[in-house]
């Protein structure tokens, strides 16, 4: 038995810009990314801690160390620039290798959604 759990996720982080004629996605940080073992084109969940929506869409690589959070296409109408937002991913894996698996968390500043060099901003990744 297969089943979907949590495999990456950056908490908290507040949407830079917003792109309504775009054809769709997030644009994240590089450095975000790589922290949060995500890939570009992977699906992703989005929670809007300002207003409570939720929607998919799929990464987009931004600039390393920009802490860019941009929400483009369709789903800019969803959030607003300032918006706190937290970015998901899951896997599916088999019942008992979920059991041992860690998901990489990250916590970046969030003033400026980087990553926060004097302190660890990973929590656990694997």
């Amino acid at each position: 038995m297969q089943i979907e759990v949590l495999k990456s996720k950056i908490h908290r982080v507040h949407v830079t810009e917003s792109n309504l004629d775009y054809v769709g996605s997030i644009t994240i940080d590089k450095a975000l990314m790589e922290a949060a073992n995500l890939i570009a084109g992977e699906k992703v969940q989005i929670v809007d801690n300002n207003n409570g929506e939720r929607f998919e869409t799929y990464v987009i690589e931004g600039a390393a160390g920009s802490g860019c959070i941009c929400i483009n296409g369709a789903a800019a109408r969803r959030v607003a620039v300032g918006d706190v937002v937290i970015i998901m991913s899951y896997a599916l894996m088999e019942f008992e290798e979920a059991k041992q698996f860690r998901p990489s968390v990250v916590f970046p500043d969030t003033a400026t959604n980087r990553l926060l060099p004097q302190e660890p901003s990973i929590i656990e990744k694997r």
